[in-house]
């Protein structure tokens, strides 16, 4: 092996202030019809689940189930693998499928669709067998009910990643998959709804933030029936299903944020109400809502930093990987005296990339932006509301990191399965065809993609940042002098992004040609 460069809640408030008694129609059959408001508010957005086949299949909890369970067939491989097969992560599809394959597709599908792969996440099935094994019913604390757990948990995750090698070694593959099933066991069987997902899971915390830009959503299609159900099934669920395991009600839920996409919402619904619609990315960045279980951005320091981690984070795992950052690491820790401990050196220049460099980055561009527009708003409302506008451009780097990993190196997978399938007596597909293991040549297209989905990330952070600057600002002037230095860190990222894809990229547990 070698390095080559190349989910009820005790209250609900009805939306519209105070309770207001309606009246029930009822059908023949005594089922309650919805009782539709005089002013209609419908979505006529494209809705996924209104397209025949796919829409059915989506919106069946059965098919849901067998996802998960299909996705928790593959876990399971890769697990015994980890543990049992080759050390060499070329060989292995711990080091090779959780790395390259799993990673790209998650942020194609996250920009062409939306959160999917929450959505059959095996994570979730334990969360069934623990309620029925463990002592259910406890909330979780109120002390932990902010996302800094999970920033803390990403942080560690990107340092590990780096410092440990986790990339190289299907043993720890393995473990940290292990590691998540016991998690989401225990704390989804203990504590009520989908704590895990929501405060916990660093995988589901990019999954949220990236979200954010995905073009669909799930909402609800007409307001007025909203507006006029008692049940909430939605959020309380039923007889039949549970609500929604985040705490989301559909009527004050804005974007995606906290969102896993389970659909639980769209089968508990009586009124067939909730679609996964069309909505065009970004836009739930630019006001200041009260969301559901989340409340105003403008006052979610937590959410403020998960964001700035996960931004920069792309840039510096990115970096992390390419030859003259890889050499100048090699001479900083000979000039500190601590070749023998190279670790020493990443991990402090990770803190440094991760936390140091986000915080004094976010905290300069507001501090500047309102000195200089004079808007009286604080500092740190004006970096909750203006950090989230550079979730384009960071995620625009993730993806065209992982895009060229899964492009150059999508053919690991084949003699890692032959080889697979020969330990267990299967031939049927020949000896592994190991030289499949050692990366391909870039294609001509995939540079021009990149810049330009760097671009696009680039300019989609800039026209947000406009936007939420004029609703902050009100008048142009104060608006353009506000937006300025966050429109200049887009253009720094964008700047450092070019760069990077530029550079010879190691194509880590790939073996010689």
């Amino acid at each position: 092996v070698s390095l080559q460069w190349a989910r009820r809640t005790p209250a609900l408030a009805i939306p519209g202030g105070m309770p207001v008694s309606l009246p029930v129609l009822t059908s023949a059959g005594g089922t309650a019809a919805p009782v539709r408001s005089a002013s209609r508010q419908i979505d006529r957005s494209f809705d996924l689940l209104a397209i025949p086949g796919i829409g059915h299949l989506l919106r069946d909890r059965r098919v849901r189930l067998m996802l998960r369970g299909l996705m928790l067939l593959t876990a399971a491989l890769i697990v015994l693998d980890g543990l049992l097969g080759p050390k060499a992560s070329p060989m292995n599809l711990a080091g090779v499928v959780p790395w390259i394959h799993w990673r790209g597709l998650v942020v194609i599908g996250l920009l062409v669709g939306a959160n999917f792969f929450c959505m059959v996440c095996p994570f979730t099935l334990p969360r069934t067998m623990g309620r029925k094994l463990l002592p259910r019913g406890r909330a979780w604390p109120h002390w932990l009910r902010s996302k800094w757990l999970a920033v803390g948990l990403v942080v560690a995750y990107l340092a590990a990643y780096e410092v440990l090698g986790l990339w190289a070694s299907p043993l720890w593959t393995a473990w940290i998959i292990i590691g998540y099933f016991v998690a989401a066991f225990a704390i989804d069987g203990i504590f009520r709804g989908a704590s895990f997902c929501k405060y916990v899971c660093p995988i589901g915390q990019f999954h949220f933030v990236s979200s954010t830009i995905s073009p669909l959503q799930v909402k609800v299609r007409d307001a007025g029936i909203c507006t006029s159900c008692t049940t909430h099934d939605c959020i309380r669920g039923n007889d039949r299903v549970d609500g929604c395991p985040t705490n989301l009600f559909q009527p004050k839920k804005v974007g995606n944020l906290d969102c896993t996409f389970c659909l639980d919402c769209v089968s508990a619904c009586p009124h067939d109400n909730i679609g996964l619609m069309a909505s065009m990315p970004g836009t739930d960045l630019l006001h200041d809502r009260t969301r559901s279980s989340i409340g105003r951005l403008s006052q979610r320091v937590d959410i403020t930093a998960l964001i700035a981690v996960l931004v920069f984070g792309a840039f510096a795992n990115a970096a992390g990987m390419v030859g003259p950052v890889v050499a100048w690491i090699d001479r900083l820790a000979d000039a500190a005296g601590l070749a023998q401990h190279r670790w020493l050196v990443v991990l402090g220049l990770l803190i440094g990339a991760l936390l140091v460099v986000p915080a004094a980055t976010v905290c300069a561009a507001a501090a500047w932006g309102r000195r200089w527009s004079r808007v009286p708003v604080p500092w740190d409302q004006i970096a909750c509301r203006f950090t989230p506008t550079l979730i384009p451009i960071g995620f625009a780097m993730w993806f065209v990191h992982m895009v060229f990993h899964l492009v150059t190196s999508a053919g690991t997978i084949a003699p890692v399965v032959q080889r697979g399938l020969m330990d267990i007596g299967v031939t049927w597909l020949g000896d592994p065809i190991w030289f499949m293991s050692c990366c391909a040549l870039s294609p001509s297209w995939l540079v021009p993609l990149e810049i330009v989905v760097l671009g696009a990330g680039m300019l989609g952070s800039i026209v947000i940042c406009w936007q939420v600057s004029l609703h902050v600002a009100g008048r142009a002037g104060s608006a353009l002098r506000l937006a300025t230095p966050w429109a200049i860190v887009a253009a720094l990222l964008y700047l450092a992004g070019i760069w990077i894809i530029y550079q010879p990229m190691e194509m880590r547990g790939m073996m010689l040609p």
